[in-house]
């Protein structure tokens, strides 16, 4: 693993780290390859049931989880690699996977930096945390995802004014409105949000990982679909082993011991 993104499994957990503080944590090719590559190690081992994503904002007078793309990087032509055939932008904003990701932001996510936020799960972020779309100062639009995701997670009306000012959100605005589902102190995020990402590791993996897909479904896909995707749900989970655990578990009143199969 690059240390430009670096990755450490804790129990359940897969704590991911941009890693690039001198540049605000923004995106270059090296970041997008290695953030893909950090999915990919995830999603592959059986061992982790959630992620959770950090940025280090060690050294910043203001701290940045990420600016968003290398501006250098554009303008140098190298901008494609920003992008990954799997994940797009950053390798992460379209990338599918079964997993849910926890967000933890401790200062500004901005232009990409708040797309890559947006494609998160759930987000816990501190006092200090800001979430912007600020790409129409710079005559570019939010083309990772921001334009129909930023909208779904606060509202038409809300969205349309950070999007159209590029002004950003404060955490607790974002909070109220619904983008962040913990707010802590600074320097709290993370902690947080491995406490968040504990608490979901010790539901069924597998139960998770189905209901994920059929909320984020919902977001766009019409009742038959999602009456059929939930169905299909239910029928994967109630065909897994975990399913005699979780009742046994119950009946003999212990914690069950999910497999994930």
């Amino acid at each position: 693993m690059s240390d430009i993104v670096t990755y450490e499994a804790r129990g359940r957990i897969a704590l991911i780290t941009l890693n690039r503080p001198d540049a605000r944590n923004a995106v270059n090719g090296d970041v997008a390859e290695a953030m893909e590559a950090a999915i990919d190690q995830m999603e592959g081992d059986d061992e982790i049931w959630v992620g959770v994503l950090q940025a280090n904002t060690e050294g910043q007078k203001r701290p940045v989880f990420c600016a968003g793309a290398d501006l250098k990087a554009l303008n140098s032509g190298d901008g494609a690699r920003l992008m990954t055939a799997r994940g797009n932008f950053a390798g992460f904003v379209y990338r599918e996977r079964k997993k849910p990701v926890v967000v933890a932001v401790d200062g500004l996510a901005t232009a990409g930096g708040c797309e890559i936020v947006l494609a998160a799960d759930l987000v816990v972020a501190s006092t200090q945390s800001a979430f912007g779309l600020a790409e129409v100062k710079r005559n570019l639009v939010a083309g990772a995802g921001g334009l129909f995701r930023l909208p779904r997670a606060i509202g038409k009306a809300a969205a349309m004014e950070a999007i159209l000012t590029g002004e950003p959100i404060p955490a607790q605005r974002a909070y109220e409105l619904g983008l962040v589902s913990r707010l802590v102190e600074p320097g709290e995020a993370t902690n947080e949000a491995i406490r968040l990402a504990e608490q979901i590791a010790e539901s069924a993996p597998m139960a998770v990982w189905e209901s994920r897909q059929v909320v984020l479904a919902s977001q766009y896909e019409d009742d038959d679909t999602l009456k059929k995707m939930t169905n299909d749900a239910m029928g994967a989970v109630m065909a897994s082993d975990d399913l005699k655990e979780g009742l046994t578990a119950f009946i003999e009143k212990r914690p069950p011991n999910w497999t994930g199969r």
